[in-house]
């Protein structure tokens, strides 16, 4: 797109990511994810309404009572937004495609992160790291990573979400907290021991977005379709009853498998539809979280 279609459209991104930050988004972001921001600092003996995952086992084990760790806040926090920009999210057929709408609830997080005054990078990654914008704080900052998502032109359709989580991994050396933004159309078997391995190091959000075609054919006869990874097309016949109802258990089996490796990992994850309303999805996670 030129030059003033983008000012254009990241100027309606922000008028519209940033009100749902600042009237939604603001005090429960800062609630929710002010715990990763936290420090050690001492223990102290437990007390009536403390938080049963604060207490230090070890102390207690020693002293015969429960003792508590406390925490200090730390001045910032860092957030990550791990994007997918492979050519499956170049699809949707209800309000919108998937790719905006990660490139929406990206901006959202974003918006919420620097109001917290926290400092925000972001990863673009198909099955390669295709751009990293290291942790900075500021409007223009989030101006130039929005602009980037409008504007990403990738060298590869293909996805490879562990590889990403690895170099997360690799390249962030202090605890920080990832939003991994994707459909997950990916070698899930590839994906847990990575997912892990950043967990216990980081605090690791996962956000699948996903189209309602992907879980349900409509039945409207013959169609042609394309895989947006490797280009391959094939037509199916929709009116067959089996055909989409092996369709849906193949979803289904798959949407089983990833929570599983979520859950098995111990990440939060939420999954949200093209169709969905993603401002009320992710109030559900942070009251999740909170």
């Amino acid at each position: 797109m030129d030059s003033a279609e983008l000012i254009k459209k990241v100027r309606k991104i922000e008028i519209k990511t940033r009100r749902l930050s600042n009237n939604l988004f603001a005090g429960q972001y800062h609630s929710v994810f002010k715990g990763r921001g936290m420090a050690f600092s001492e223990v102290r003996e437990y007390q009536f309404g403390d938080d049963v995952r604060d207490i230090d086992w070890n102390v207690t084990a020693r002293f015969h009572r429960p003792y508590v760790k406390v925490f200090e806040e730390e001045r910032e926090l860092t957030v990550m937004l791990m994007v997918d920009v492979s050519g499956s999210l170049d699809f949707g057929t209800q309000k919108m495609l998937k790719k905006d709408m990660v490139t929406e609830i990206a901006a959202t997080l974003a918006f919420s992160a620097i109001q917290n005054n926290d400092k925000i990078g972001v990863i673009f990654f198909t099955d390669r790291i295709e751009k990293y914008i290291p942790p900075k704080k500021g409007r223009k900052h989030i101006l130039y990573i929005i602009r980037e998502m409008l504007d990403f032109h990738p060298q590869s359709r293909q996805t490879d979400v562990g590889q990403a989580v690895e170099f997360l991994t690799d390249i962030m050396k202090r605890r920080c907290t990832v939003f991994l933004l994707s459909d997950f159309y990916t070698d899930l078997e590839h994906l847990k021991n990575p997912l892990t391995i950043a967990n216990h190091k980081h605090d690791v959000i996962a956000i699948q977005v996903y189209d309602e075609r992907m879980k349900q054919l409509p039945d409207v006869g013959l169609m042609k379709i394309a895989d947006a990874e490797t280009g391959k097309e094939m037509y199916i016949d929709t009116s067959s009853a089996r055909l989409r109802r092996a369709h849906h258990d193949h979803w289904m089996q798959r949407e089983g498998q990833l929570h599983d490796i979520f859950n098995k990992s111990n990440v939060d994850s939420i999954s949200i539809s093209t169709s969905d309303d993603y401002v009320k999805a992710l109030l559900l996670l942070f009251e999740q979280r909170g």
